[in-house]
């Protein structure tokens, strides 16, 4: 995220928000900032009953930091083998990099993440996935409640 004039306070309203089948994600810093040094640092909200599919990131390595919400996190071992735990507020989630992990939402309300990649650029890779669409900056997220049942 650009902040201009050289300010230290970044605008959530001067950047895109990244939508897909399972959420949201809005980046408050990227690789393609004025400060590439900077983590890849954004805010995920995953909906209820929803997650993103097991992935990883080989050049990056990831920090989840649960803000609200609870669900599944899955990272697996150096064997392969998968992990997994239930997380809630306040659990952060290492995940080292190019290990599988998944993401799922297991609550009544939405999974809100502090992701963080570093070094900065596996947020771009995102942009490949078939359902990514981007929300142009200033408008708001259409946020739907998923229907019961």
């Amino acid at each position: 995220m650009t902040t201009g004039s050289g300010s230290p306070y970044l605008d959530w309203d001067a950047v895109e928000t990244m939508q897909f089948d399972w959420g949201f994600i809005k980046w408050i810093t990227a690789a393609s900032d004025a400060a590439p040094e900077m983590p890849t640092t954004g805010i995920v909200v995953l909906l209820p009953g929803k997650g993103h599919a097991r992935h990883n990131h080989p050049e990056s390595h990831e920090l989840l930091y649960v803000v609200s919400g609870q669900g599944e996190q899955m990272v697996e071992d150096d064997a392969g083998r998968p992990l997994t735990r239930q997380v809630h507020a306040g659990d952060a989630v290492r995940v080292p990099r190019g290990v599988y992990h998944s993401t799922l939402n297991t609550g009544w309300e939405p999974l809100r993440l502090l992701a963080m990649y570093a070094p900065s650029g596996a947020e771009e890779a995102l942009r490949g996935a078939p359902d990514f669409r981007s929300i142009p900056s200033g408008r708001p997220a259409p946020y739907v409640v998923p229907p019961a049942g």
